[in-house]
């Protein structure tokens, strides 16, 4: 795992994952994608669900992004993803544009194999920077 790389962007992310009614860990994926990139980032925050999914002990094929563009809770690029049979929650996340380029702040149940999600993000080519919840 890398270090911190923006510690401004850490202590957000660590705020997001206090207690609550779940555990959550909790990973910030920086990417080089700019503002123009929007699909490449897409993908890599599917592919980010998909390893998070994996490492919970849910098929990735059982899952769905939920986007939200219908619901005024959520913002834009905020993202769920969600169980298909119950719509359960497996993930969420939000796209974030800052100083031109893209980081994605995903958080999951802490139950998940949290190393073994920021080492296979880090396997398709981000830097990763792993935030535990409480």
């Amino acid at each position: 795992m890398a270090e911190v790389l923006d510690e401004e962007l850490y202590r957000r992310t660590k705020r997001l994952l206090e207690p609550g009614e779940v555990d959550l860990n909790g990973a910030i994926v920086h990417t080089d994608f700019d503002g123009d990139d929007e699909i490449d980032m897409m993908q890599a925050t599917i592919d980010a669900g998909e390893i998070i999914a994996e490492h919970s002990g849910i098929d990735p094929k059982d899952t769905f992004v939920y986007s939200g563009n219908d619901d005024p809770d959520f913002s834009s690029n905020q993202h769920q993803g969600l169980t298909l049979d119950d719509e359960e929650f497996v993930w969420e996340c939000q796209q974030l544009l800052r100083e031109g380029s893209f980081d994605i702040v995903i958080y999951y149940e802490a139950s998940a194999d949290h190393d073994a999600i920021l080492e296979d993000i880090e396997e398709l080519g981000f830097d990763v920077t792993g935030v535990e919840g409480e």
